[in-house]
């Protein structure tokens, strides 16, 4: 029998270990798609407001002509504390992105040493220096780092859109409480105007019942109507000081400065419009950056379990190093250059208690949380453009009628008054008529201050125009 010649063995062993690694790379670790589908409508069910382009969402508030609503948005984002965490977390998620990138690359230090004492071989004493680069490669076979590496770039974009999320709903809250405050303003108005009107016909019930004409039960009346009023009048004040107080702590503003400056802005006018929103739906949840975020969550957690999945096979690490070294004695000098390639390392997993098989479990459950909240989230986006949008179309068929009933009612004991003056009128006329021109009056501020929550509402729910291509060097996170 013929036998092969000795090196044969030799040259197949060496042929296995060089195709090894292609053979490693041929299996794919197989990830959860990174992508879900989430239920949206084909169109808004609730009437839009008008038509037109989303991007007339940002920054609506500077064009309202009102440039102390615009300060004190400004002001309210640079001093909110979500804002700032929101920015460290973008911060944290951008580093993470730097390390998880750097592991698919190789790592290179540098060393140096350097001694003196007796050397063997040059048989005295002698001083002994080195200095080296030292290089290290893990080989990603089955993507474990690429994985780790993509998980780390979609948390980025998700933190990026988060920290946009925070903007708009500190926006929302400063113009919801400036308005609140607003509307608060012209209510003390109303009652105060009350106060002044109830505290003339007492005045007058007291001297007619003085002179005989009034029977006393009628003076106590316009009496008692009157403390009513003040009362009315002191509570009314006392919600307007809370919500400038409120306004004070959300914006970080001096409080008698912005007294002042509210004491002299113009009248607030309610709006019959703000800005507009794409009429179907898909497109509107596209500026949504909490729907964005979670989007980017399912990505990052498909990418961590194909991760998972890699830390179950085989890892190959690959080093080098190239130095050079000197030892000196008695006046003369030897340099030696050394460098090395490998060793080619490879690390197999045999037993590890089910460690990395209950990893791969943990990450595809954490998969599947990514997954559901993602549609949570586009079903909650839905609902709360939907509500905003019947709260619009309410608060507009409303106004007519409210502004009609008030202007009706506000005639009404116009003339009660007069004819009460004249005494054709008794004084529980006059205050019926009183009590329903008050109440006219509070139910058109409060609805105007309904619609003016409702825009802001839609404004917050449809994302504040945000675009997931944006520049987002605003945020002021270095290397962003």
């Amino acid at each position: 029998m013929n036998q092969a010649p000795p090196l044969l063995p030799r040259a197949r062993r060496a042929l296995c270990i060089a195709a090894l690694p292609l053979l490693l790379s041929a299996c794919a670790v197989q990830r959860p798609p990174a992508q879900v589908q989430a239920p949206v409508p084909a169109g808004w069910h609730a009437p839009l407001p008008h038509q037109g382009s989303v991007a007339d969402l940002a920054r609506w508030w500077e064009r309202q002509n009102d440039p102390l609503l615009v300060e004190l948005i400004a002001a309210a984002q640079d001093v909110s504390p979500g804002i700032a965490q929101a920015r460290t977390r973008l911060a944290q998620a951008r580093a993470t992105r730097v390390t998880a990138r750097a592991a698919l690359l190789p790592g290179l230090d540098a060393q140096g040493s350097a001694s003196r004492g007796f050397n063997e071989s040059a048989g005295a004493v002698a001083t002994t220096g080195q200095i080296g680069l030292q290089s290290s490669w893990e080989i990603d076979l089955f993507g474990g780092n690429a994985a780790a590496s993509d998980a780390a770039r979609e948390r980025l974009a998700g933190a990026q859109a988060q920290w946009h999320e925070a903007r708009v709903s500190v926006a929302a809250e400063a113009a919801l409480q400036y308005s609140s405050w607003r509307h608060c303003a012209r209510q003390l108005a109303v009652a105060e105007s009350d106060t002044r009107s109830r505290g003339e016909t007492a005045r007058l019930s007291s001297e007619s019942e003085k002179a005989g004409f009034t029977a006393p039960a009628t003076a106590a009346l316009a009496t008692a109507s009157f403390s009513e009023a003040k009362v009315r009048a002191a509570q009314q004040r006392m919600q307007c000081e809370i919500d400038l107080k409120t306004l004070v702590a959300l914006t970080g503003l001096d409080e008698p400065a912005l007294r002042a400056r509210l004491a002299a802005a113009p009248p607030l006018k309610a709006p019959d419009a703000l800005f507009t929103i794409d009429s179907l739906p898909a497109q509107t949840l596209a500026q949504r950056p909490d729907v964005y975020a979670a989007e980017r969550e399912v990505a990052a957690a498909s990418a961590e379990v194909g991760n998972a999945q890699a830390q179950r096979y085989p890892r190959l690490t690959l080093t080098g190093s190239i130095g050079r070294g000197q030892v000196r004695t008695g006046g003369a000098s030897v340099t030696s250059n050394v460098w090395s390639v490998g060793p080619l390392a490879l690390s197999l997993p045999i037993f590890d208690g089910g460690q990395r098989a209950a990893n791969v479990d943990t990450a595809r459950v954490r998969y599947d949380e990514a997954a559901q909240l993602y549609r949570a989230t586009a079903r909650k986006a839905v609902s709360e453009v939907e509500q905003a949008l019947v709260q619009l179309a309410s608060t507009a068929e409303r106004s007519s009628d409210a502004q009609q009933a008030a202007a009706g009612y506000r005639q009404s004991f116009t003339a009660t008054e007069a004819r009460w003056r004249g005494g054709l009128a008794s004084l529980v006329e006059l205050e019926d008529a009183r009590r329903a021109a008050l109440a006219s009056e509070t139910a058109l501020v409060t609805l105007e201050r309904e619609r003016m929550a409702a825009w802001v509402a839609l404004y917050r729910a449809a994302g504040g125009g945000w675009d997931a291509r944006q520049d987002v060097a605003a945020a002021g996170v270095p290397g962003l």
